[in-house]
């Protein structure tokens, strides 16, 4: 097949008329008209456009969130001094920010793990397998909320890492557990689970105040669930269930107690109610008899012998006026001529026949 060289023609005649003057040349790339106008001031914008392009490319700045600190490090060695939220500049490939959240993380220690969305400040753990006094398995479930410390988070990240919860906390919380569970027996620790609730969180607040530096907060700790053996919880379940019998009875006899003494009490009352009653009326027999006494005691007091003697004229004239009508009445003296003499009329004669007899 033959070769056109009708291209190569062309260009060696362009080529020619541009040597010979016969023409003008133009290049493969012409800047803006914008730019050939700018004249000197073309290269300055040229400098200004390529540090942009290098700094987006490079982002030797770093912006930091509330909630974080920034830790710069220039050539391998830490600040001390963290960067606080806002805008920071840096020199890229000899420095490097490093971003860590001071917020509030939880460390949640369970025998199943739920699922509940994903937050990086949660931290699933399997939960703390220790032994009781006796050697028996138990499990603790329990929570644990904490934060970096913002000023000390340099150091922290320089002395532990980036993977500091797990060289901190997470030991910590275990080792404390195990030392203050393993006190106990497995069926005392369901009714002392406020007290071990207090000193796991007291031992854990000790042995974090001990850290130099302070690098952590520890905010809380929440004992949720103390998971004991089978056996131990059916044991525990005999044990409540025989007490809430035992309580049952002691209630009924307590209510029994009460009602005897109230049927005593009762009893009493109706007791000291005739009793008093009873002293009421002899008291008024005794006051009644007093009183007349008394009267007696006074009308014997009246009876003088004048008056006597006057008493017996009178009945004398009586009994003889009578006798001026009835001269066949019957008249009775008392003994020692003393007051009232006693007469019957003879003239009714069922009343004589009855003397008579």
């Amino acid at each position: 097949m033959p070769i056109d060289n009708d291209y190569f023609k062309n260009r060696q005649k362009q080529s020619g008329g541009n040597n010979n003057g016969g023409g003008s040349y133009q290049p493969p790339f012409e800047p803006p008209e914008f730019f050939k106008n700018l004249g000197k001031k073309a290269g300055f914008i040229y400098a200004v456009v390529i540090i942009i392009a290098v700094m987006f490319v490079a982002k030797p700045f770093v912006i930091i969130e509330s909630g974080q600190v920034g830790i710069k490090v220039t050539a391998g060695k830490y600040e001390a001094e963290p960067l606080r939220p806002g805008f920071h500049l840096y020199i890229p490939v000899i420095q490097k920010v490093i971003v860590v959240d001071t917020k509030v993380r939880l460390i949640n220690y369970r025998t199943v793990e739920e699922i509940s969305g994903f937050d990086s400040g949660i931290k699933l753990n399997p939960a703390i397998n220790i032994l009781d006094a006796r050697g028996l398995p138990v499990s603790i479930e329990l929570t644990v909320q904490y934060r970096l410390t913002a000023d000390g988070a340099p150091n922290t990240i320089a002395n532990w890492g980036l993977s500091w919860e797990d060289k901190i906390i997470n030991p910590l919380v275990r080792d404390i557990v195990r030392n203050v569970v393993g006190r106990y027996n497995a069926e005392e620790l369901p009714t002392k689970r406020n007290e071990i609730a207090t000193l796991i969180e007291e031992g854990m607040r000790g042995q974090i105040d001990e850290l130099p530096d302070t690098p952590v907060q520890l905010l809380s700790v929440q004992l949720r669930e103390i998971v004991l053996p089978p056996k131990i919880k059916e044991q525990i379940e005999r044990v409540q269930i025989a007490n809430q019998e035992a309580e049952r009875v002691r209630y009924e006899v307590q209510r029994a107690k009460q009602e005897a003494e109230k049927r005593a009490a009762l009893a009493t009352g109706e007791a000291e109610a005739r009793r008093i009653e009873a002293q009421g009326r002899a008291d008024a027999v005794t006051i009644e008899a007093k009183a007349q006494a008394a009267a007696n005691k006074e009308i014997a007091q009246s009876l003088t012998q004048n008056l006597l003697q006057m008493q017996q004229i009178e009945v004398q004239g009586r009994f003889n006026d009578a006798l001026r009508e009835n001269k066949d009445a019957k008249i009775f003296l008392t003994p020692g001529g003393s007051t009232p003499n006693i007469w019957v009329d003879t003239k009714d004669k069922s009343r004589d026949s009855s003397i008579n007899k």
